[in-house]
């Protein structure tokens, strides 16, 4: 089995500073830390995290599914 083969079975993970930038926050947020509104997003608005070696990692699919559930249709 390649590498590549291999690639397909773990999820995409983020770093806390990827998820800033795929999340677009420099762009929304008036916040002058913006690691701070990822740790508001996790504590009030659950979203997805894990930990490896204490660092957090946000697996992309997961992100994906929770800005799907968060998105409410504008009439």
């Amino acid at each position: 089995m390649n590498n590549s083969s291999n690639n397909n079975i773990f999820p995409d993970l983020l770093t806390k500073e990827e998820l800033i930038k795929f999340l677009r926050i420099p762009e929304v947020s008036k916040a002058q830390d913006y690691h701070n509104v990822i740790a508001h997003l996790k504590r009030i608005h659950d979203l997805p995290c894990i930990h490896i070696c204490r660092q957090p990692l946000y697996p992309i699919e997961a992100i994906r599914k929770w800005i799907e559930e968060k998105t409410v249709l504008e009439k």
